[in-house]
Parts: structure tokens; C-alpha cells; sequence
């Protein structure tokens, strides 16, 4: 095993996306992650389909896309948390782990013993990571989230959509995403402060916190003007001209992020007259005449192919991009050459390969590592509970017969 987290173990009782998505990238930098899955059901996401794995007859097995997105490099353990037997085992466990993430909702692991508080006192150096909708506090805390719902609380959608239209969800699960993300960096953080004391910690990630983040610069727009921003498609809220474009054969992102692209910009397009329109001569000027630019360049634009648009503003510095779909993003050149695209032998496929989204973590001394495939439920409860506990097989096949495991 390599990674800047080897010799970390995480006991990962995570579900769906937020959770996985984090312990995910902890595995993929090193760590062990021990994932925690109810006989028999396992995780949703196994079921979260079409599309699913197929088998080497072309039978479609009980893998899905959407639980292969965020379940490498972790190994998979059933485990009855409901019982006392269960429970024990869960505690002898986590005594060995560094790290425990869970995405319950607020309270529900107390119901086992299995919350921060209950858990401290025998492992104080313990980085305890709860992951829900709104938090540990506040009024909301006790609902349950989804990340549809927290886009929409958390103002995202509100700014997403063509102008005039309805407002739209982001095209992935950007909340659960994003609240896996500042897990994975609280969680870093953590264990680095854990190192320095030997103490733990109880982080407290919600999917809104994260999503009122991503405001970002909408966000302070709002606090600094007191002005509500509203949909504005796929134009920047403060550049212009920063958006797509229509060409005489397709759509094409045009990025002018100063004045002096745009100059070069309005030299090449054959339009040098708007360098010096009062209504355009500074960023400012032409944020404020939006629509009146945006009609100009629109029908000097649909002049010419996409592929024309694409050479030549590139060859005059001007920043610009193709937009691609999923079939032309895994064959672009450069995300070939950066292995973003990878392949791993698995077991539901009778040992064959499957394809996943790489790691975008490239790193020259402690580089990732993918060591297990996403898991099938329950593939590897012996051998952790023989490797961690010491349990033989007869021992095994008790638990087993009594559902425990």
C-alpha cells in the first residue's frame, strides 16, 4: 500500500454520494477504508440504475454506474448495526481506526452507541466525521438532506438557467460532491492536528454549509450590493464577454477576461470599431451593456464554423474551448495523457476490466494508488474480521447464521 494516508484506517459508514465520495478519495491517497454496509441490502447505490456492470455473458449484475463513481479502494464488510452483537463488533473495530465517517442522520448512531460521544473515551484520538443535510445544529438540523434539496435551499439553482427560464438543478450531484470534498479536507486536517496532540475531533459537515460556499463571488455580489442575482445562463455575473457563443455550425465558449483580449478580440472578429464604443471600453462599461454587446458578437460569431472560431482565437491568445460531450471529454487528447479514464479488474465481471474516472490528484513523491475495485457487499467480511479482530471461520459462520453479519 503507498499514499501519504498509508497506515490510516477508516471505518466508513457512509451511504450514497456525500460519504463515498469522501472515503473514496482517503482510499485513493492510502488509506484503508473498512466500508460498512447492511446484509444483504448493502449501499443504495448498487441498485441506482441503469446502467449496471455486465457479467461476461452480458448479464447485468447488481453493480451500478452510480455506485462504481465512489466506492474504490475501500473493502467491504456486512455488519447488523441494529443488534449488540453488531454493535460490539463495530466498537472492537473502530478502536483500531483513526477515522470514522458517517452520513446517519443527527442522532441516529447514538441509538447503537455508536456517536462521537459515546465513542471518545476509548479512542480520544479519534477523527469522528458526521456528514448530513444541515448539520449538527441549528433549527433543520434533524431533516434529512438530498442534494437536490440543498441546491435549492443553498441559492445554487436559483442562479443556474437560461434568463427568463426556470431555474435548474446542476448536472451532477454538486452538493454532495462538494460536502465530500471539505470532508476529505477537514478529515486531513484532522489528522494532521491528531498527529501533532493525539488528540481527535467531531467534524461537522452539512451539504447547505457547503452549498452557501459555493456562492462564491455570486454570494459577495449579493453582500456587497445588496442585489439578488438572477439567472444568467452560461454568462460570467462580472466578465463580459465570458460565455457561449452560436456558430455558423454549433456553440463554442468564448472567456475575454480583460480589456486587452478584447481589444485583440474585436481586431480579429473584424469588429474594431466596438474597442472604442463608450459602451464597451472597460469591463465595467460592457457588464453594464450586456444585452447590447451580446447581440453584436452573437451574429459576428454565427459567421463562421466552430472549428474556424477555435484555431484562430487561440492563435491570438484569446481564450476559448469546444463543449464537449461525455463521449468526446474520455477521448480529448490531454485527459488521455493525464489517465483520467482507468481500468480495474472485477470480481462481478468474472475478473474483467471495468472503467472509472481517475483520480485528479497527481502528486511526484506520495502518488495515489488504486488497490481494490469498488467492492462487491460484503467481499472482503472475513478477511477484515479475521485481519482486524482475529476471528477464525467457524467463528464467521456463526455471525453469519445469526445475522450479525
Amino acid at each position: 500500500m503507498s499514499g501519504p494516508l498509508n497506515g490510516i484506517r477508516v471505518f466508513d459508514l457512509t451511504r450514497v454520494l456525500a460519504g463515498p465520495s469522501c472515503t473514496q478519495i482517503l482510499g485513493d491517497l492510502g488509506a484503508d477504508v473498512i466500508k460498512i454496509e447492511r446484509p444483504e441490502h448493502g449501499d443504495d447505490t448498487r441498485k441506482y440504475g441503469p446502467p449496471f456492470v455486465l457479467d461476461v455473458d452480458g448479464t447485468e449484475t447488481t453493480e451500478s454506474g452510480y455506485y462504481l463513481s465512489a466506492n474504490r479502494n475501500k473493502r467491504s464488510v456486512t455488519l447488523n448495526l441494529t443488534g449488540a452483537e453488531g454493535q460490539s463488533l463495530a466498537k472492537r473495530m473502530i478502536n483500531q481506526c483513526q477515522v470514522l465517517a458517517e452520513n446517519f442522520k443527527v442522532g441516529n448512531l447514538a441509538k447503537f452507541g455508536l456517536d462521537y460521544a459515546s465513542l471518545k473515551a476509548e479512542n480520544p484520538g479519534l477523527v469522528y466525521c458526521s456528514i448530513t443535510g444541515f448539520g449538527q445544529t441549528g433549527p433543520k438540523a434533524k431533516r434529512p438532506g438530498y442534494d437536490f434539496m440543498a441546491q435549492g435551499l443553498g441559492g445554487i439553482m436559483s442562479i443556474t438557467g437560461p434568463p427568463g427560464g426556470e431555474p435548474h438543478r446542476v448536472g451532477i450531484p454538486i452538493a454532495d460532491l462538494t460536502a465530500g470534498l471539505w470532508a476529505t479536507i477537514s478529515i486531513n486536517a484532522a489528522l494532521r492536528h491528531r498527529e501533532v496532540t493525539g488528540e481527535g475531533q467531531h467534524l461537522d459537515i452539512s451539504l447547505l454549509d457547503t452549498q452557501v460556499s459555493l456562492l462564491s463571488i455570486q454570494g459577495l455580489n449579493y453582500l456587497t450590493s445588496g442585489e439578488v442575482p438572477g439567472l444568467l445562463g452560461n454568462a460570467h455575473p462580472n466578465i463580459v464577454p465570458y460565455q457561449v457563443f452560436p456558430t455558423a455550425d454549433g456553440n463554442i465558449i468564448v472567456a475575454v477576461g480583460n480589456d486587452d483580449q478584447f481589444k485583440r478580440y474585436c481586431e480579429f472578429a473584424g469588429v474594431p470599431e466596438l474597442i472604442n464604443d463608450e459602451r464597451f471600453v472597460t469591463n465595467k462599461a460592457r457588464v453594464q451593456n450586456r444585452e447590447a454587446l451580446t447581440q453584436i458578437l452573437n451574429e459576428v460569431m454565427r459567421q463562421k464554423p466552430s472549428a474556424y472560431w477555435l484555431e484562430e482565437l487561440e492563435k491570438n491568445k484569446i481564450t476559448c474551448g469546444p463543449i464537449n460531450n461525455i463521449d468526446q471529454v474520455f477521448a480529448d487528447t490531454q485527459v488521455v495523457a493525464r489517465d483520467m479514464r482507468i481500468e480495474m479488474n472485477h470480481p462481478a465481471t468474472g475478473g474483467e476490466p471495468v472503467s472509472l474516472i481517475g483520480s485528479p490528484s497527481k502528486m511526484s513523491v506520495t502518488e495515489v494508488s488504486y488497490r481494490h475495485a469498488p467492492p462487491m457487499l460484503g467481499q472482503h467480511t472475513e478477511e477484515v474480521l479475521e485481519e482486524l479482530l482475529g476471528l477464525d471461520a467457524a467463528e464467521c459462520n456463526r455471525l453469519r447464521e445469526q445475522g450479525v453479519i
